[in-house]
């Protein structure tokens, strides 16, 4: 037995003097602890500050983009613009209009790929975790383990040996070998089995009690449950591929708009202007994606989740 298991349940040693944290935890035993007004008004406080460094990045690339080209040269730089001008944003466009492609292709070619790539992945990735989170079979601990392995791996150190693969697919300079790398990404398994492990499997059984497959019970049941772990996932994707430049697209017809922006920008000081403007145009969409679908996500995580 040892010496923990023997000394349990004994009175304490004479003279022996408990620590701070336990004279503390013994207090507040039993008791409710709140903050009061004080203890609100500091965790405003805090909130605002974080909230203001978070947004003032934000804030400066807005301020860039209306400023005109002697004060974007200015140093130490100003925060703030002093002689707004929307000659940013003119200067732009005139350089859009001078390319050889149309510029809605690039458009064109960002939203399928956005789209298409987006819907893709949460189909798959929901279709796998589902039948690593709710079914048992061999391998299956395996083969989650070699998703989490996966999450440690960034893409560059993958560049080569996938780019070895789309050329022997013959996949180069098409939209596939942006799409499909894209689809098989593992945050997006990872994410969505951990959300559908909660979930009853009483509720799975009933539903199969009265003639529903397999597909049924993931699209009518469980994806309504996981709503939080699909909402983010679309947010994440727009995120990374609207502003997404890829080495496979060679083509000019088959290029993005991050990549089009990039060969407008890259003309040096004289472009500088354009270039806060393109910074601009570029975080628009992640942006309003994500205040639309914030809502959706803080109202499903606060009431989504069920328990035996």
């Amino acid at each position: 037995m040892s010496t923990k298991a023997k000394t349990r349940g004994k009175a304490p040693a004479e003279g022996y003097r408990p620590g701070v944290w336990t004279r503390i935890g013994k207090r507040l035993r039993g008791k409710k602890v709140n903050r009061g007004i004080a203890g609100n008004i500091l965790s405003l406080l805090f909130l605002l500050i974080m909230g203001a460094f978070m947004f003032l990045p934000l804030l400066y690339v807005v301020m860039n983009a209306f400023k005109p080209l002697e004060e974007l040269l200015l140093f130490p730089p100003r925060f703030f613009v002093s002689h707004p001008t929307t000659q940013n944003f003119s200067d732009l466009f005139s350089l859009m209009n001078e390319t050889w492609v149309p510029f809605s292709r690039y458009v064109a070619n960002t939203v399928f790929i956005t789209l298409v790539t987006m819907l893709c992945h949460i189909a798959f990735a929901s279709m796998a975790a589902y039948a690593l989170a709710k079914h048992t079979f061999f391998g299956s601990r395996f083969l989650f383990k070699i998703v989490v392995l996966a999450l440690m791996f960034n893409g560059a150190v993958t560049a080569v040996p996938n780019y070895l693969l789309l050329a022997d697919l013959h996949w180069i300079d098409t939209f596939l070998s942006v799409i499909v790398p894209a689809i098989q990404a593992p945050l997006g398994l990872y994410l969505m089995k951990q959300f559908m492990e909660p979930i009853p499997d009483s509720i799975l059984e009933s539903a199969r009690m009265d003639g529903a497959g397999e597909f049924r019970v993931l699209w009518s049941i469980v994806m309504p449950q996981v709503k939080p772990a699909w909402l983010t996932l679309i947010i994440l994707q727009i995120q990374s591929l609207w502003g997404m430049s890829s080495n496979y697209l060679i083509s000019e017809e088959n290029k993005t708009l991050a990549m089009a922006m990039q060969q407008i920008v890259s003309g040096g000081i004289a472009r500088m202007g354009a270039a806060s403007a393109v910074g601009l145009v570029m975080m628009i969409v992640p942006i309003v994606t994500f205040i639309l679908s914030q809502s959706q996500v803080i109202e499903t995580m606060s009431t989504s989740g069920m328990k035996e």
